[in-house]
């Protein structure tokens, strides 16, 4: 269980938020299964939701927050 736990505290160092990584990751596996290439080299009949994670993991993917109004 140690390990899961190292992974999911690295990807929540990407974040900051486990909200905002539940959103970036589920964002960017619509975006996969709409035919995004992915940026990792996986397999593409990988699940589009692990490849989104990998992506994340790995710094390929990111997020700009909104200036509030």
């Amino acid at each position: 269980m140690k390990e899961v736990d190292t992974a999911i505290d690295s990807l929540l160092n990407k974040t900051n938020s486990l909200f905002k990584l539940v959103v970036l990751a589920a964002m960017r596996a619509i975006e996969l299964g709409d035919g995004a290439p992915n940026l990792v080299g996986e397999k593409p009949e990988s699940k589009p939701v692990n490849l989104a994670i990998r992506e994340i993991a790995e710094g390929k993917i990111s997020y700009k927050l909104k200036e509030k109004k």
